[in-house]
């Protein structure tokens, strides 16, 4: 009679103890997560709206000056509620100082104000575009190979002048060496001159990631192409505000800016 009643309570605890909601990746400053939970259910990351696909998956990121803690919240088909309070590790930041930059690419001349202010409003309406496609789930590898000479988060000093902080990995590698996608994703921008970052790709990895390749001396991809992991965008170059060929590269999460070199293994040099 006592195994039997055993093994009635261990029945019943089994899935209790299952989680209905799963989380992965870098609960950091920089850092993206995807998570899994009940296809139906609403999510709420500090009141704000998580966009949750058909099978129940869904992602989130956090900033460069991220707080220590955010609250997850997750209502369920069938009532329930569930908050996690959500603990982000803080990052200390190097400060980084790049000299002989042209002046103009420092402090533009007010005629050329419209140029910038018009490429920016292009950038920042790619980053609004919401896709239903998890593309992004064929994983992450490096674009570029070489040696990392910028690092995300980084406070930039140029020509002497405090700037806004470095928001990506800077990839260094002789100019004219392949460009390729991190990740599938559909090309959303492909411009071969914009005034800071020079050839600059964008992709789109769907549900608000996406990725960005700067300072590229060629362009190769088509905006509305589909590209899968591995295949050639662009050439290493050092158009824009550069001092020398490198790859730039970024990636957000709608406005959030992330640190793609979390997702990734060492780099290997070219």
């Amino acid at each position: 009679m006592r195994f039997l009643v055993l093994l009635f309570v261990f029945s019943l605890a089994t899935p209790a103890m299952a989680e209905r909601t799963t989380l992965a990746g870098n609960m950091t400053q920089g850092g993206l997560v995807t998570g899994m939970t009940e296809p139906g259910a609403t999510l709420t990351l500090d009141e704000r709206p998580l966009d949750v696909a058909p099978s129940g998956r869904f992602l989130f990121g956090f900033g460069r000056d991220a707080s220590p803690t955010a609250v997850l919240k997750i209502s369920y088909p069938d009532g329930g509620v569930e908050e996690r309070l959500l603990e982000v590790s803080q990052r200390a930041y190097e400060t980084q100082r790049i000299d002989g930059l042209p002046p103009a690419k420092v402090t533009p001349d007010p005629a050329l104000h419209e140029r910038i202010a018009a490429e920016n409003a292009q950038i920042a309406r790619i980053r609004t575009i919401k896709t239903a496609e998890e593309w992004y789930l064929s994983g992450w590898r490096w674009p570029a190979e070489g040696r990392v000479s910028g690092v995300y988060g980084s406070q930039r000093i140029l020509n002497g002048i405090p700037k806004r902080p470095h928001f990506g990995v800077d990839i260094a590698a002789p100019e004219g060496d392949p460009v390729r996608a991190s990740t599938d994703g559909v090309i959303r921008l492909a411009e071969p001159d914009l005034y800071y970052t020079g050839g600059t790709v964008m992709i789109d990895h769907g549900y608000g990631l996406i990725s960005v390749y700067s300072h590229l001396s060629a362009v190769t991809a088509k905006v509305g192409e589909l590209v899968r992991q591995g295949d050639k965008i662009g050439e290493v170059g050092s158009t824009g505000r550069s001092t020398g060929a490198h790859l730039d590269w970024r990636l957000n999460w709608f406005e959030v800016r992330l640190d793609p070199q979390l997702l990734v293994e060492n780099l290997p040099e070219g």
